[in-house]
């Protein structure tokens, strides 16, 4: 990736400087072990993980002085550190593309300094300051290894929602870590079917630099196939993957499904209300193999069009 801009570095300085001169040189002294251990936690199926690791490392250092000042403090010290940090990951042109929007944004929000710090942000720019996540899209991250352990396949076939899914399990060697894409809400101009082919197109990219990877899958309440008939425009989420390799996996209900799909659309909240719609979350696994033949296939029809 390409230096940091002029602007970009006086931005997060600044967001550095708000804190005492005490407390940076604090935040200095713990940034490379709270890293680590952020790195170190990433592979966990908990998204929150890294910025629980960071929160931790905050709390030691500051007990009850702590402050949102310090927590974006610390994520401008990390994303001071990407120039060094993004070319470490080997990453694809698809991602490096992507950068210069996001730390901008990223440098935009630690500048606008909203408190509270949003615990979903939080755990967001901890993942991209460390390179732990890279952009996959506009709207749509990537975390570099994620599980999916064969407890969960073996429970959505126990509890009859398919066997098909073990021998869809077995020919991905899903037992490897998965590349696994999530949705940054600060930004929605990519929530879109052109914007969530560009994520996987991008996933497939960084498959064919990174051979361990299974491929990369999703896990949310908008691939739930009753959704094909109660919001159709979102059908596509599932559907197009579904029809080129892809396999899905059962989580089941709870609560922050119910609210995230009650929360943007009143025809959900209305049949949640009335008992006629229960939320849930379901993974989806597109395999390295196919999810790469796809993309391959996409790129050689949109060269093909711009011809």
């Amino acid at each position: 990736m390409e230096t940091l801009s002029p602007a970009q570095i006086a931005a997060f300085e600044a967001v550095l400087n708000k804190v005492p001169v005490d407390d940076r040189a604090l935040l200095h002294a713990l940034k490379d072990a709270a890293a680590a251990a952020a790195a170190a936690s990433a592979p966990h199926w908990d998204f929150d993980q890294p910025g629980h690791r960071a929160e931790e490392a905050l709390a030691e250092a500051f007990g009850a002085a702590l402050t949102d000042d310090h927590r974006r403090a610390l994520v401008a010290l990390w994303a001071l550190e990407m120039p060094a940090r993004v070319p470490a990951a080997d990453m694809p042109a698809a991602v490096h593309e992507l950068y210069p929007e996001w730390i901008q944004r990223l440098a935009d929000f630690l500048t606008a300094a909203a408190d509270p710090y949003d615990r979903d942000f939080w755990a967001k720019d901890v993942r991209i300051s460390l390179v732990l996540s890279v952009p996959g899209a506009r709207t749509q991250m990537i975390d570099l290894s994620s599980p999916m352990g064969p407890g969960q396949v073996l429970r959505h076939a126990r509890e009859g929602w398919g066997w098909s899914v073990i021998p869809a399990y077995a020919a991905a060697q899903a037992w490897k870590p998965w590349l696994e894409v999530h949705t940054e809400s600060r930004e929605l101009a990519d929530f879109n079917e052109a914007g969530w082919d560009r994520a996987w197109a991008t996933a497939a990219e960084i498959c064919k630099r990174r051979p361990e990877m299974a491929g990369m899958l999703g896990s949310s309440w908008f691939y739930d196939p009753p959704l094909e008939q109660i919001s159709p425009r979102l059908a596509y989420l599932r559907l197009n993957l579904l029809k080129h390799g892809a396999f899905m996996v059962h989580q089941g209900p709870g609560e922050i499904h119910t609210q995230r799909a009650a929360t943007s659309s009143p025809t959900r909240a209305a049949l949640i209300e009335a008992g006629e719609y229960t939320a849930r979350s379901w993974i989806v696994a597109f395999p390295r193999a196919a999810l790469i033949k796809w993309a391959d296939a996409r790129k050689a029809a949109m060269m093909s069009e711009a011809a």
